[in-house]
């Protein structure tokens, strides 16, 4: 018996992007697609006709912008959403709202960039039609929606785009020097993580061990992450750069296009940044970046795997635990995607399992002890 086909609704108020999109979903296995929409009006009007299992969706419409169409969106119909964007900040308010996913828009004079965008489209795609969704406690209850505005196609007055600000940190007590210098926190994430790690990262206090962290991201978007983690969180955030040196209160992540290794360097531990190789299907890859911690690092280690397809990050974080660190994954229950965290539970790789919420007072009580 034939396996049920991904149902896709492309939106995305470009004829070519929505050819391009329609063109080469129908010709790969497993899809159908269903329709498309050139607005999020069109789109609202299509959903409950057209019934899709997943939304293609360009973020920058006329109208009401893909954010605004995710907050209202959601709550009445929790529809994975993979998000099809150029290179903008915008794309982590979606995300925020609640899109499971996103992929870059290509680069249609760089040679390989539709082949990449496609073949990372289809990926994804095939992973959201799996995903939990998400609803942020923000978004808009169904009882609030404005039906005026969408069958209307008026805009809505408060459009803009919500960065998030700053929160406290929980009141943890402060850590020890020694625990401070002695330590290095390894992150890893995949579909679902841009949200995960920012929820994680937001509760940890200041003074903490050195961190890095690789999530699958494309080239360009970590240091705009980096860059929201940073105005958002208590440590400092940035994207690594090839010889920075690990230290507390500042948390590394793997630029986009490049693997990330700790290595040793006299008293320090410092990152290697380079171009390389995609490691269990990813550049970067949590296996190269877990891996370098298991082999280089002397000092105390801890290994957090977090939401994401496929098992990047399993191998290496077995390797870590076999060398001693304390190593948590992401339980199922708060997983967009419980599919790295699973791998790594299912080979012996993980002490113990967490909540995305209880994974930092899991951290704090260990590096206490």
């Amino acid at each position: 018996m034939a396996s049920k086909k991904i149902k896709v609704l492309v939106v995305d108020d470009s004829s070519l992007f929505r050819e391009m999109i329609i063109n080469h979903l129908s010709s790969q296995p497993g899809f159908e697609i269903v329709g498309y929409a050139i607005n999020a009006y069109d789109a609202k009007h299509k959903i409950p006709i057209l019934k899709p299992d997943v939304l293609t969706l360009d973020v920058e419409m006329p109208g009401l912008n893909g954010i605004e169409f995710l907050k209202q969106l959601l709550p009445e119909n929790p529809i994975p959403v993979i998000l099809v964007s150029s290179l903008n900040l915008s794309v982590f308010d979606a995300l925020s709202a609640g899109a499971v996913d996103f992929v870059r828009k290509p680069d249609m004079s760089a040679a390989n960039s539709k082949q990449i965008f496609f073949s990372s489209l289809t990926t994804k795609l095939r992973g959201a039609s799996m995903a939990k969704v998400r609803v942020p406690k923000q978004a808009a209850s169904p009882a609030s929606l404005n039906t005026h505005h969408l069958s209307s196609g008026v805009q809505p007055q408060n459009n803009t785009m919500q960065s998030q600000s700053p929160v406290k940190p929980m009141p943890f007590p402060p850590l020890s020097r020694n625990v401070l210098d002695s330590t290095i926190i390894g992150i890893g994430a995949s579909t679902g993580g841009t949200e995960a790690t920012l929820a994680v990262l937001q509760k940890l206090p200041a003074n903490i061990p050195g961190i890095v962290i690789t999530q699958h991201m494309p080239e360009g978007f970590t240091e705009m992450y980096a860059q929201r983690l940073n105005r958002i969180c208590s440590m400092e955030v940035r994207e690594a750069q090839n010889g920075d040196i690990i230290r507390p209160g500042l948390a590394l992540i793997a630029a986009g296009g490049k693997q990330m290794e700790v290595v040793r360097s006299g008293r320090d531990y410092r990152v290697q940044c380079h171009p390389g190789p995609k490691v269990s299907g990813h550049c970067p890859s949590v296996d190269v970046l877990f891996s370098s911690i298991a082999k280089n690092v002397a000092i105390n280690k801890v290994g957090i795997i977090m939401t994401g397809m496929g098992r990047d990050g399993a191998d290496g974080l077995l390797e870590m635990r076999q060398k001693g660190a304390f190593t948590i994954g992401q339980d199922k229950e708060s997983c967009i995607v419980y599919g790295m965290p699973m791998v790594a539970y299912n080979i012996g790789a993980v002490c113990t399992q967490a909540s995305c919420d209880n994974i930092p007072s899991v951290l704090m009580n260990h590096l206490k002890k």
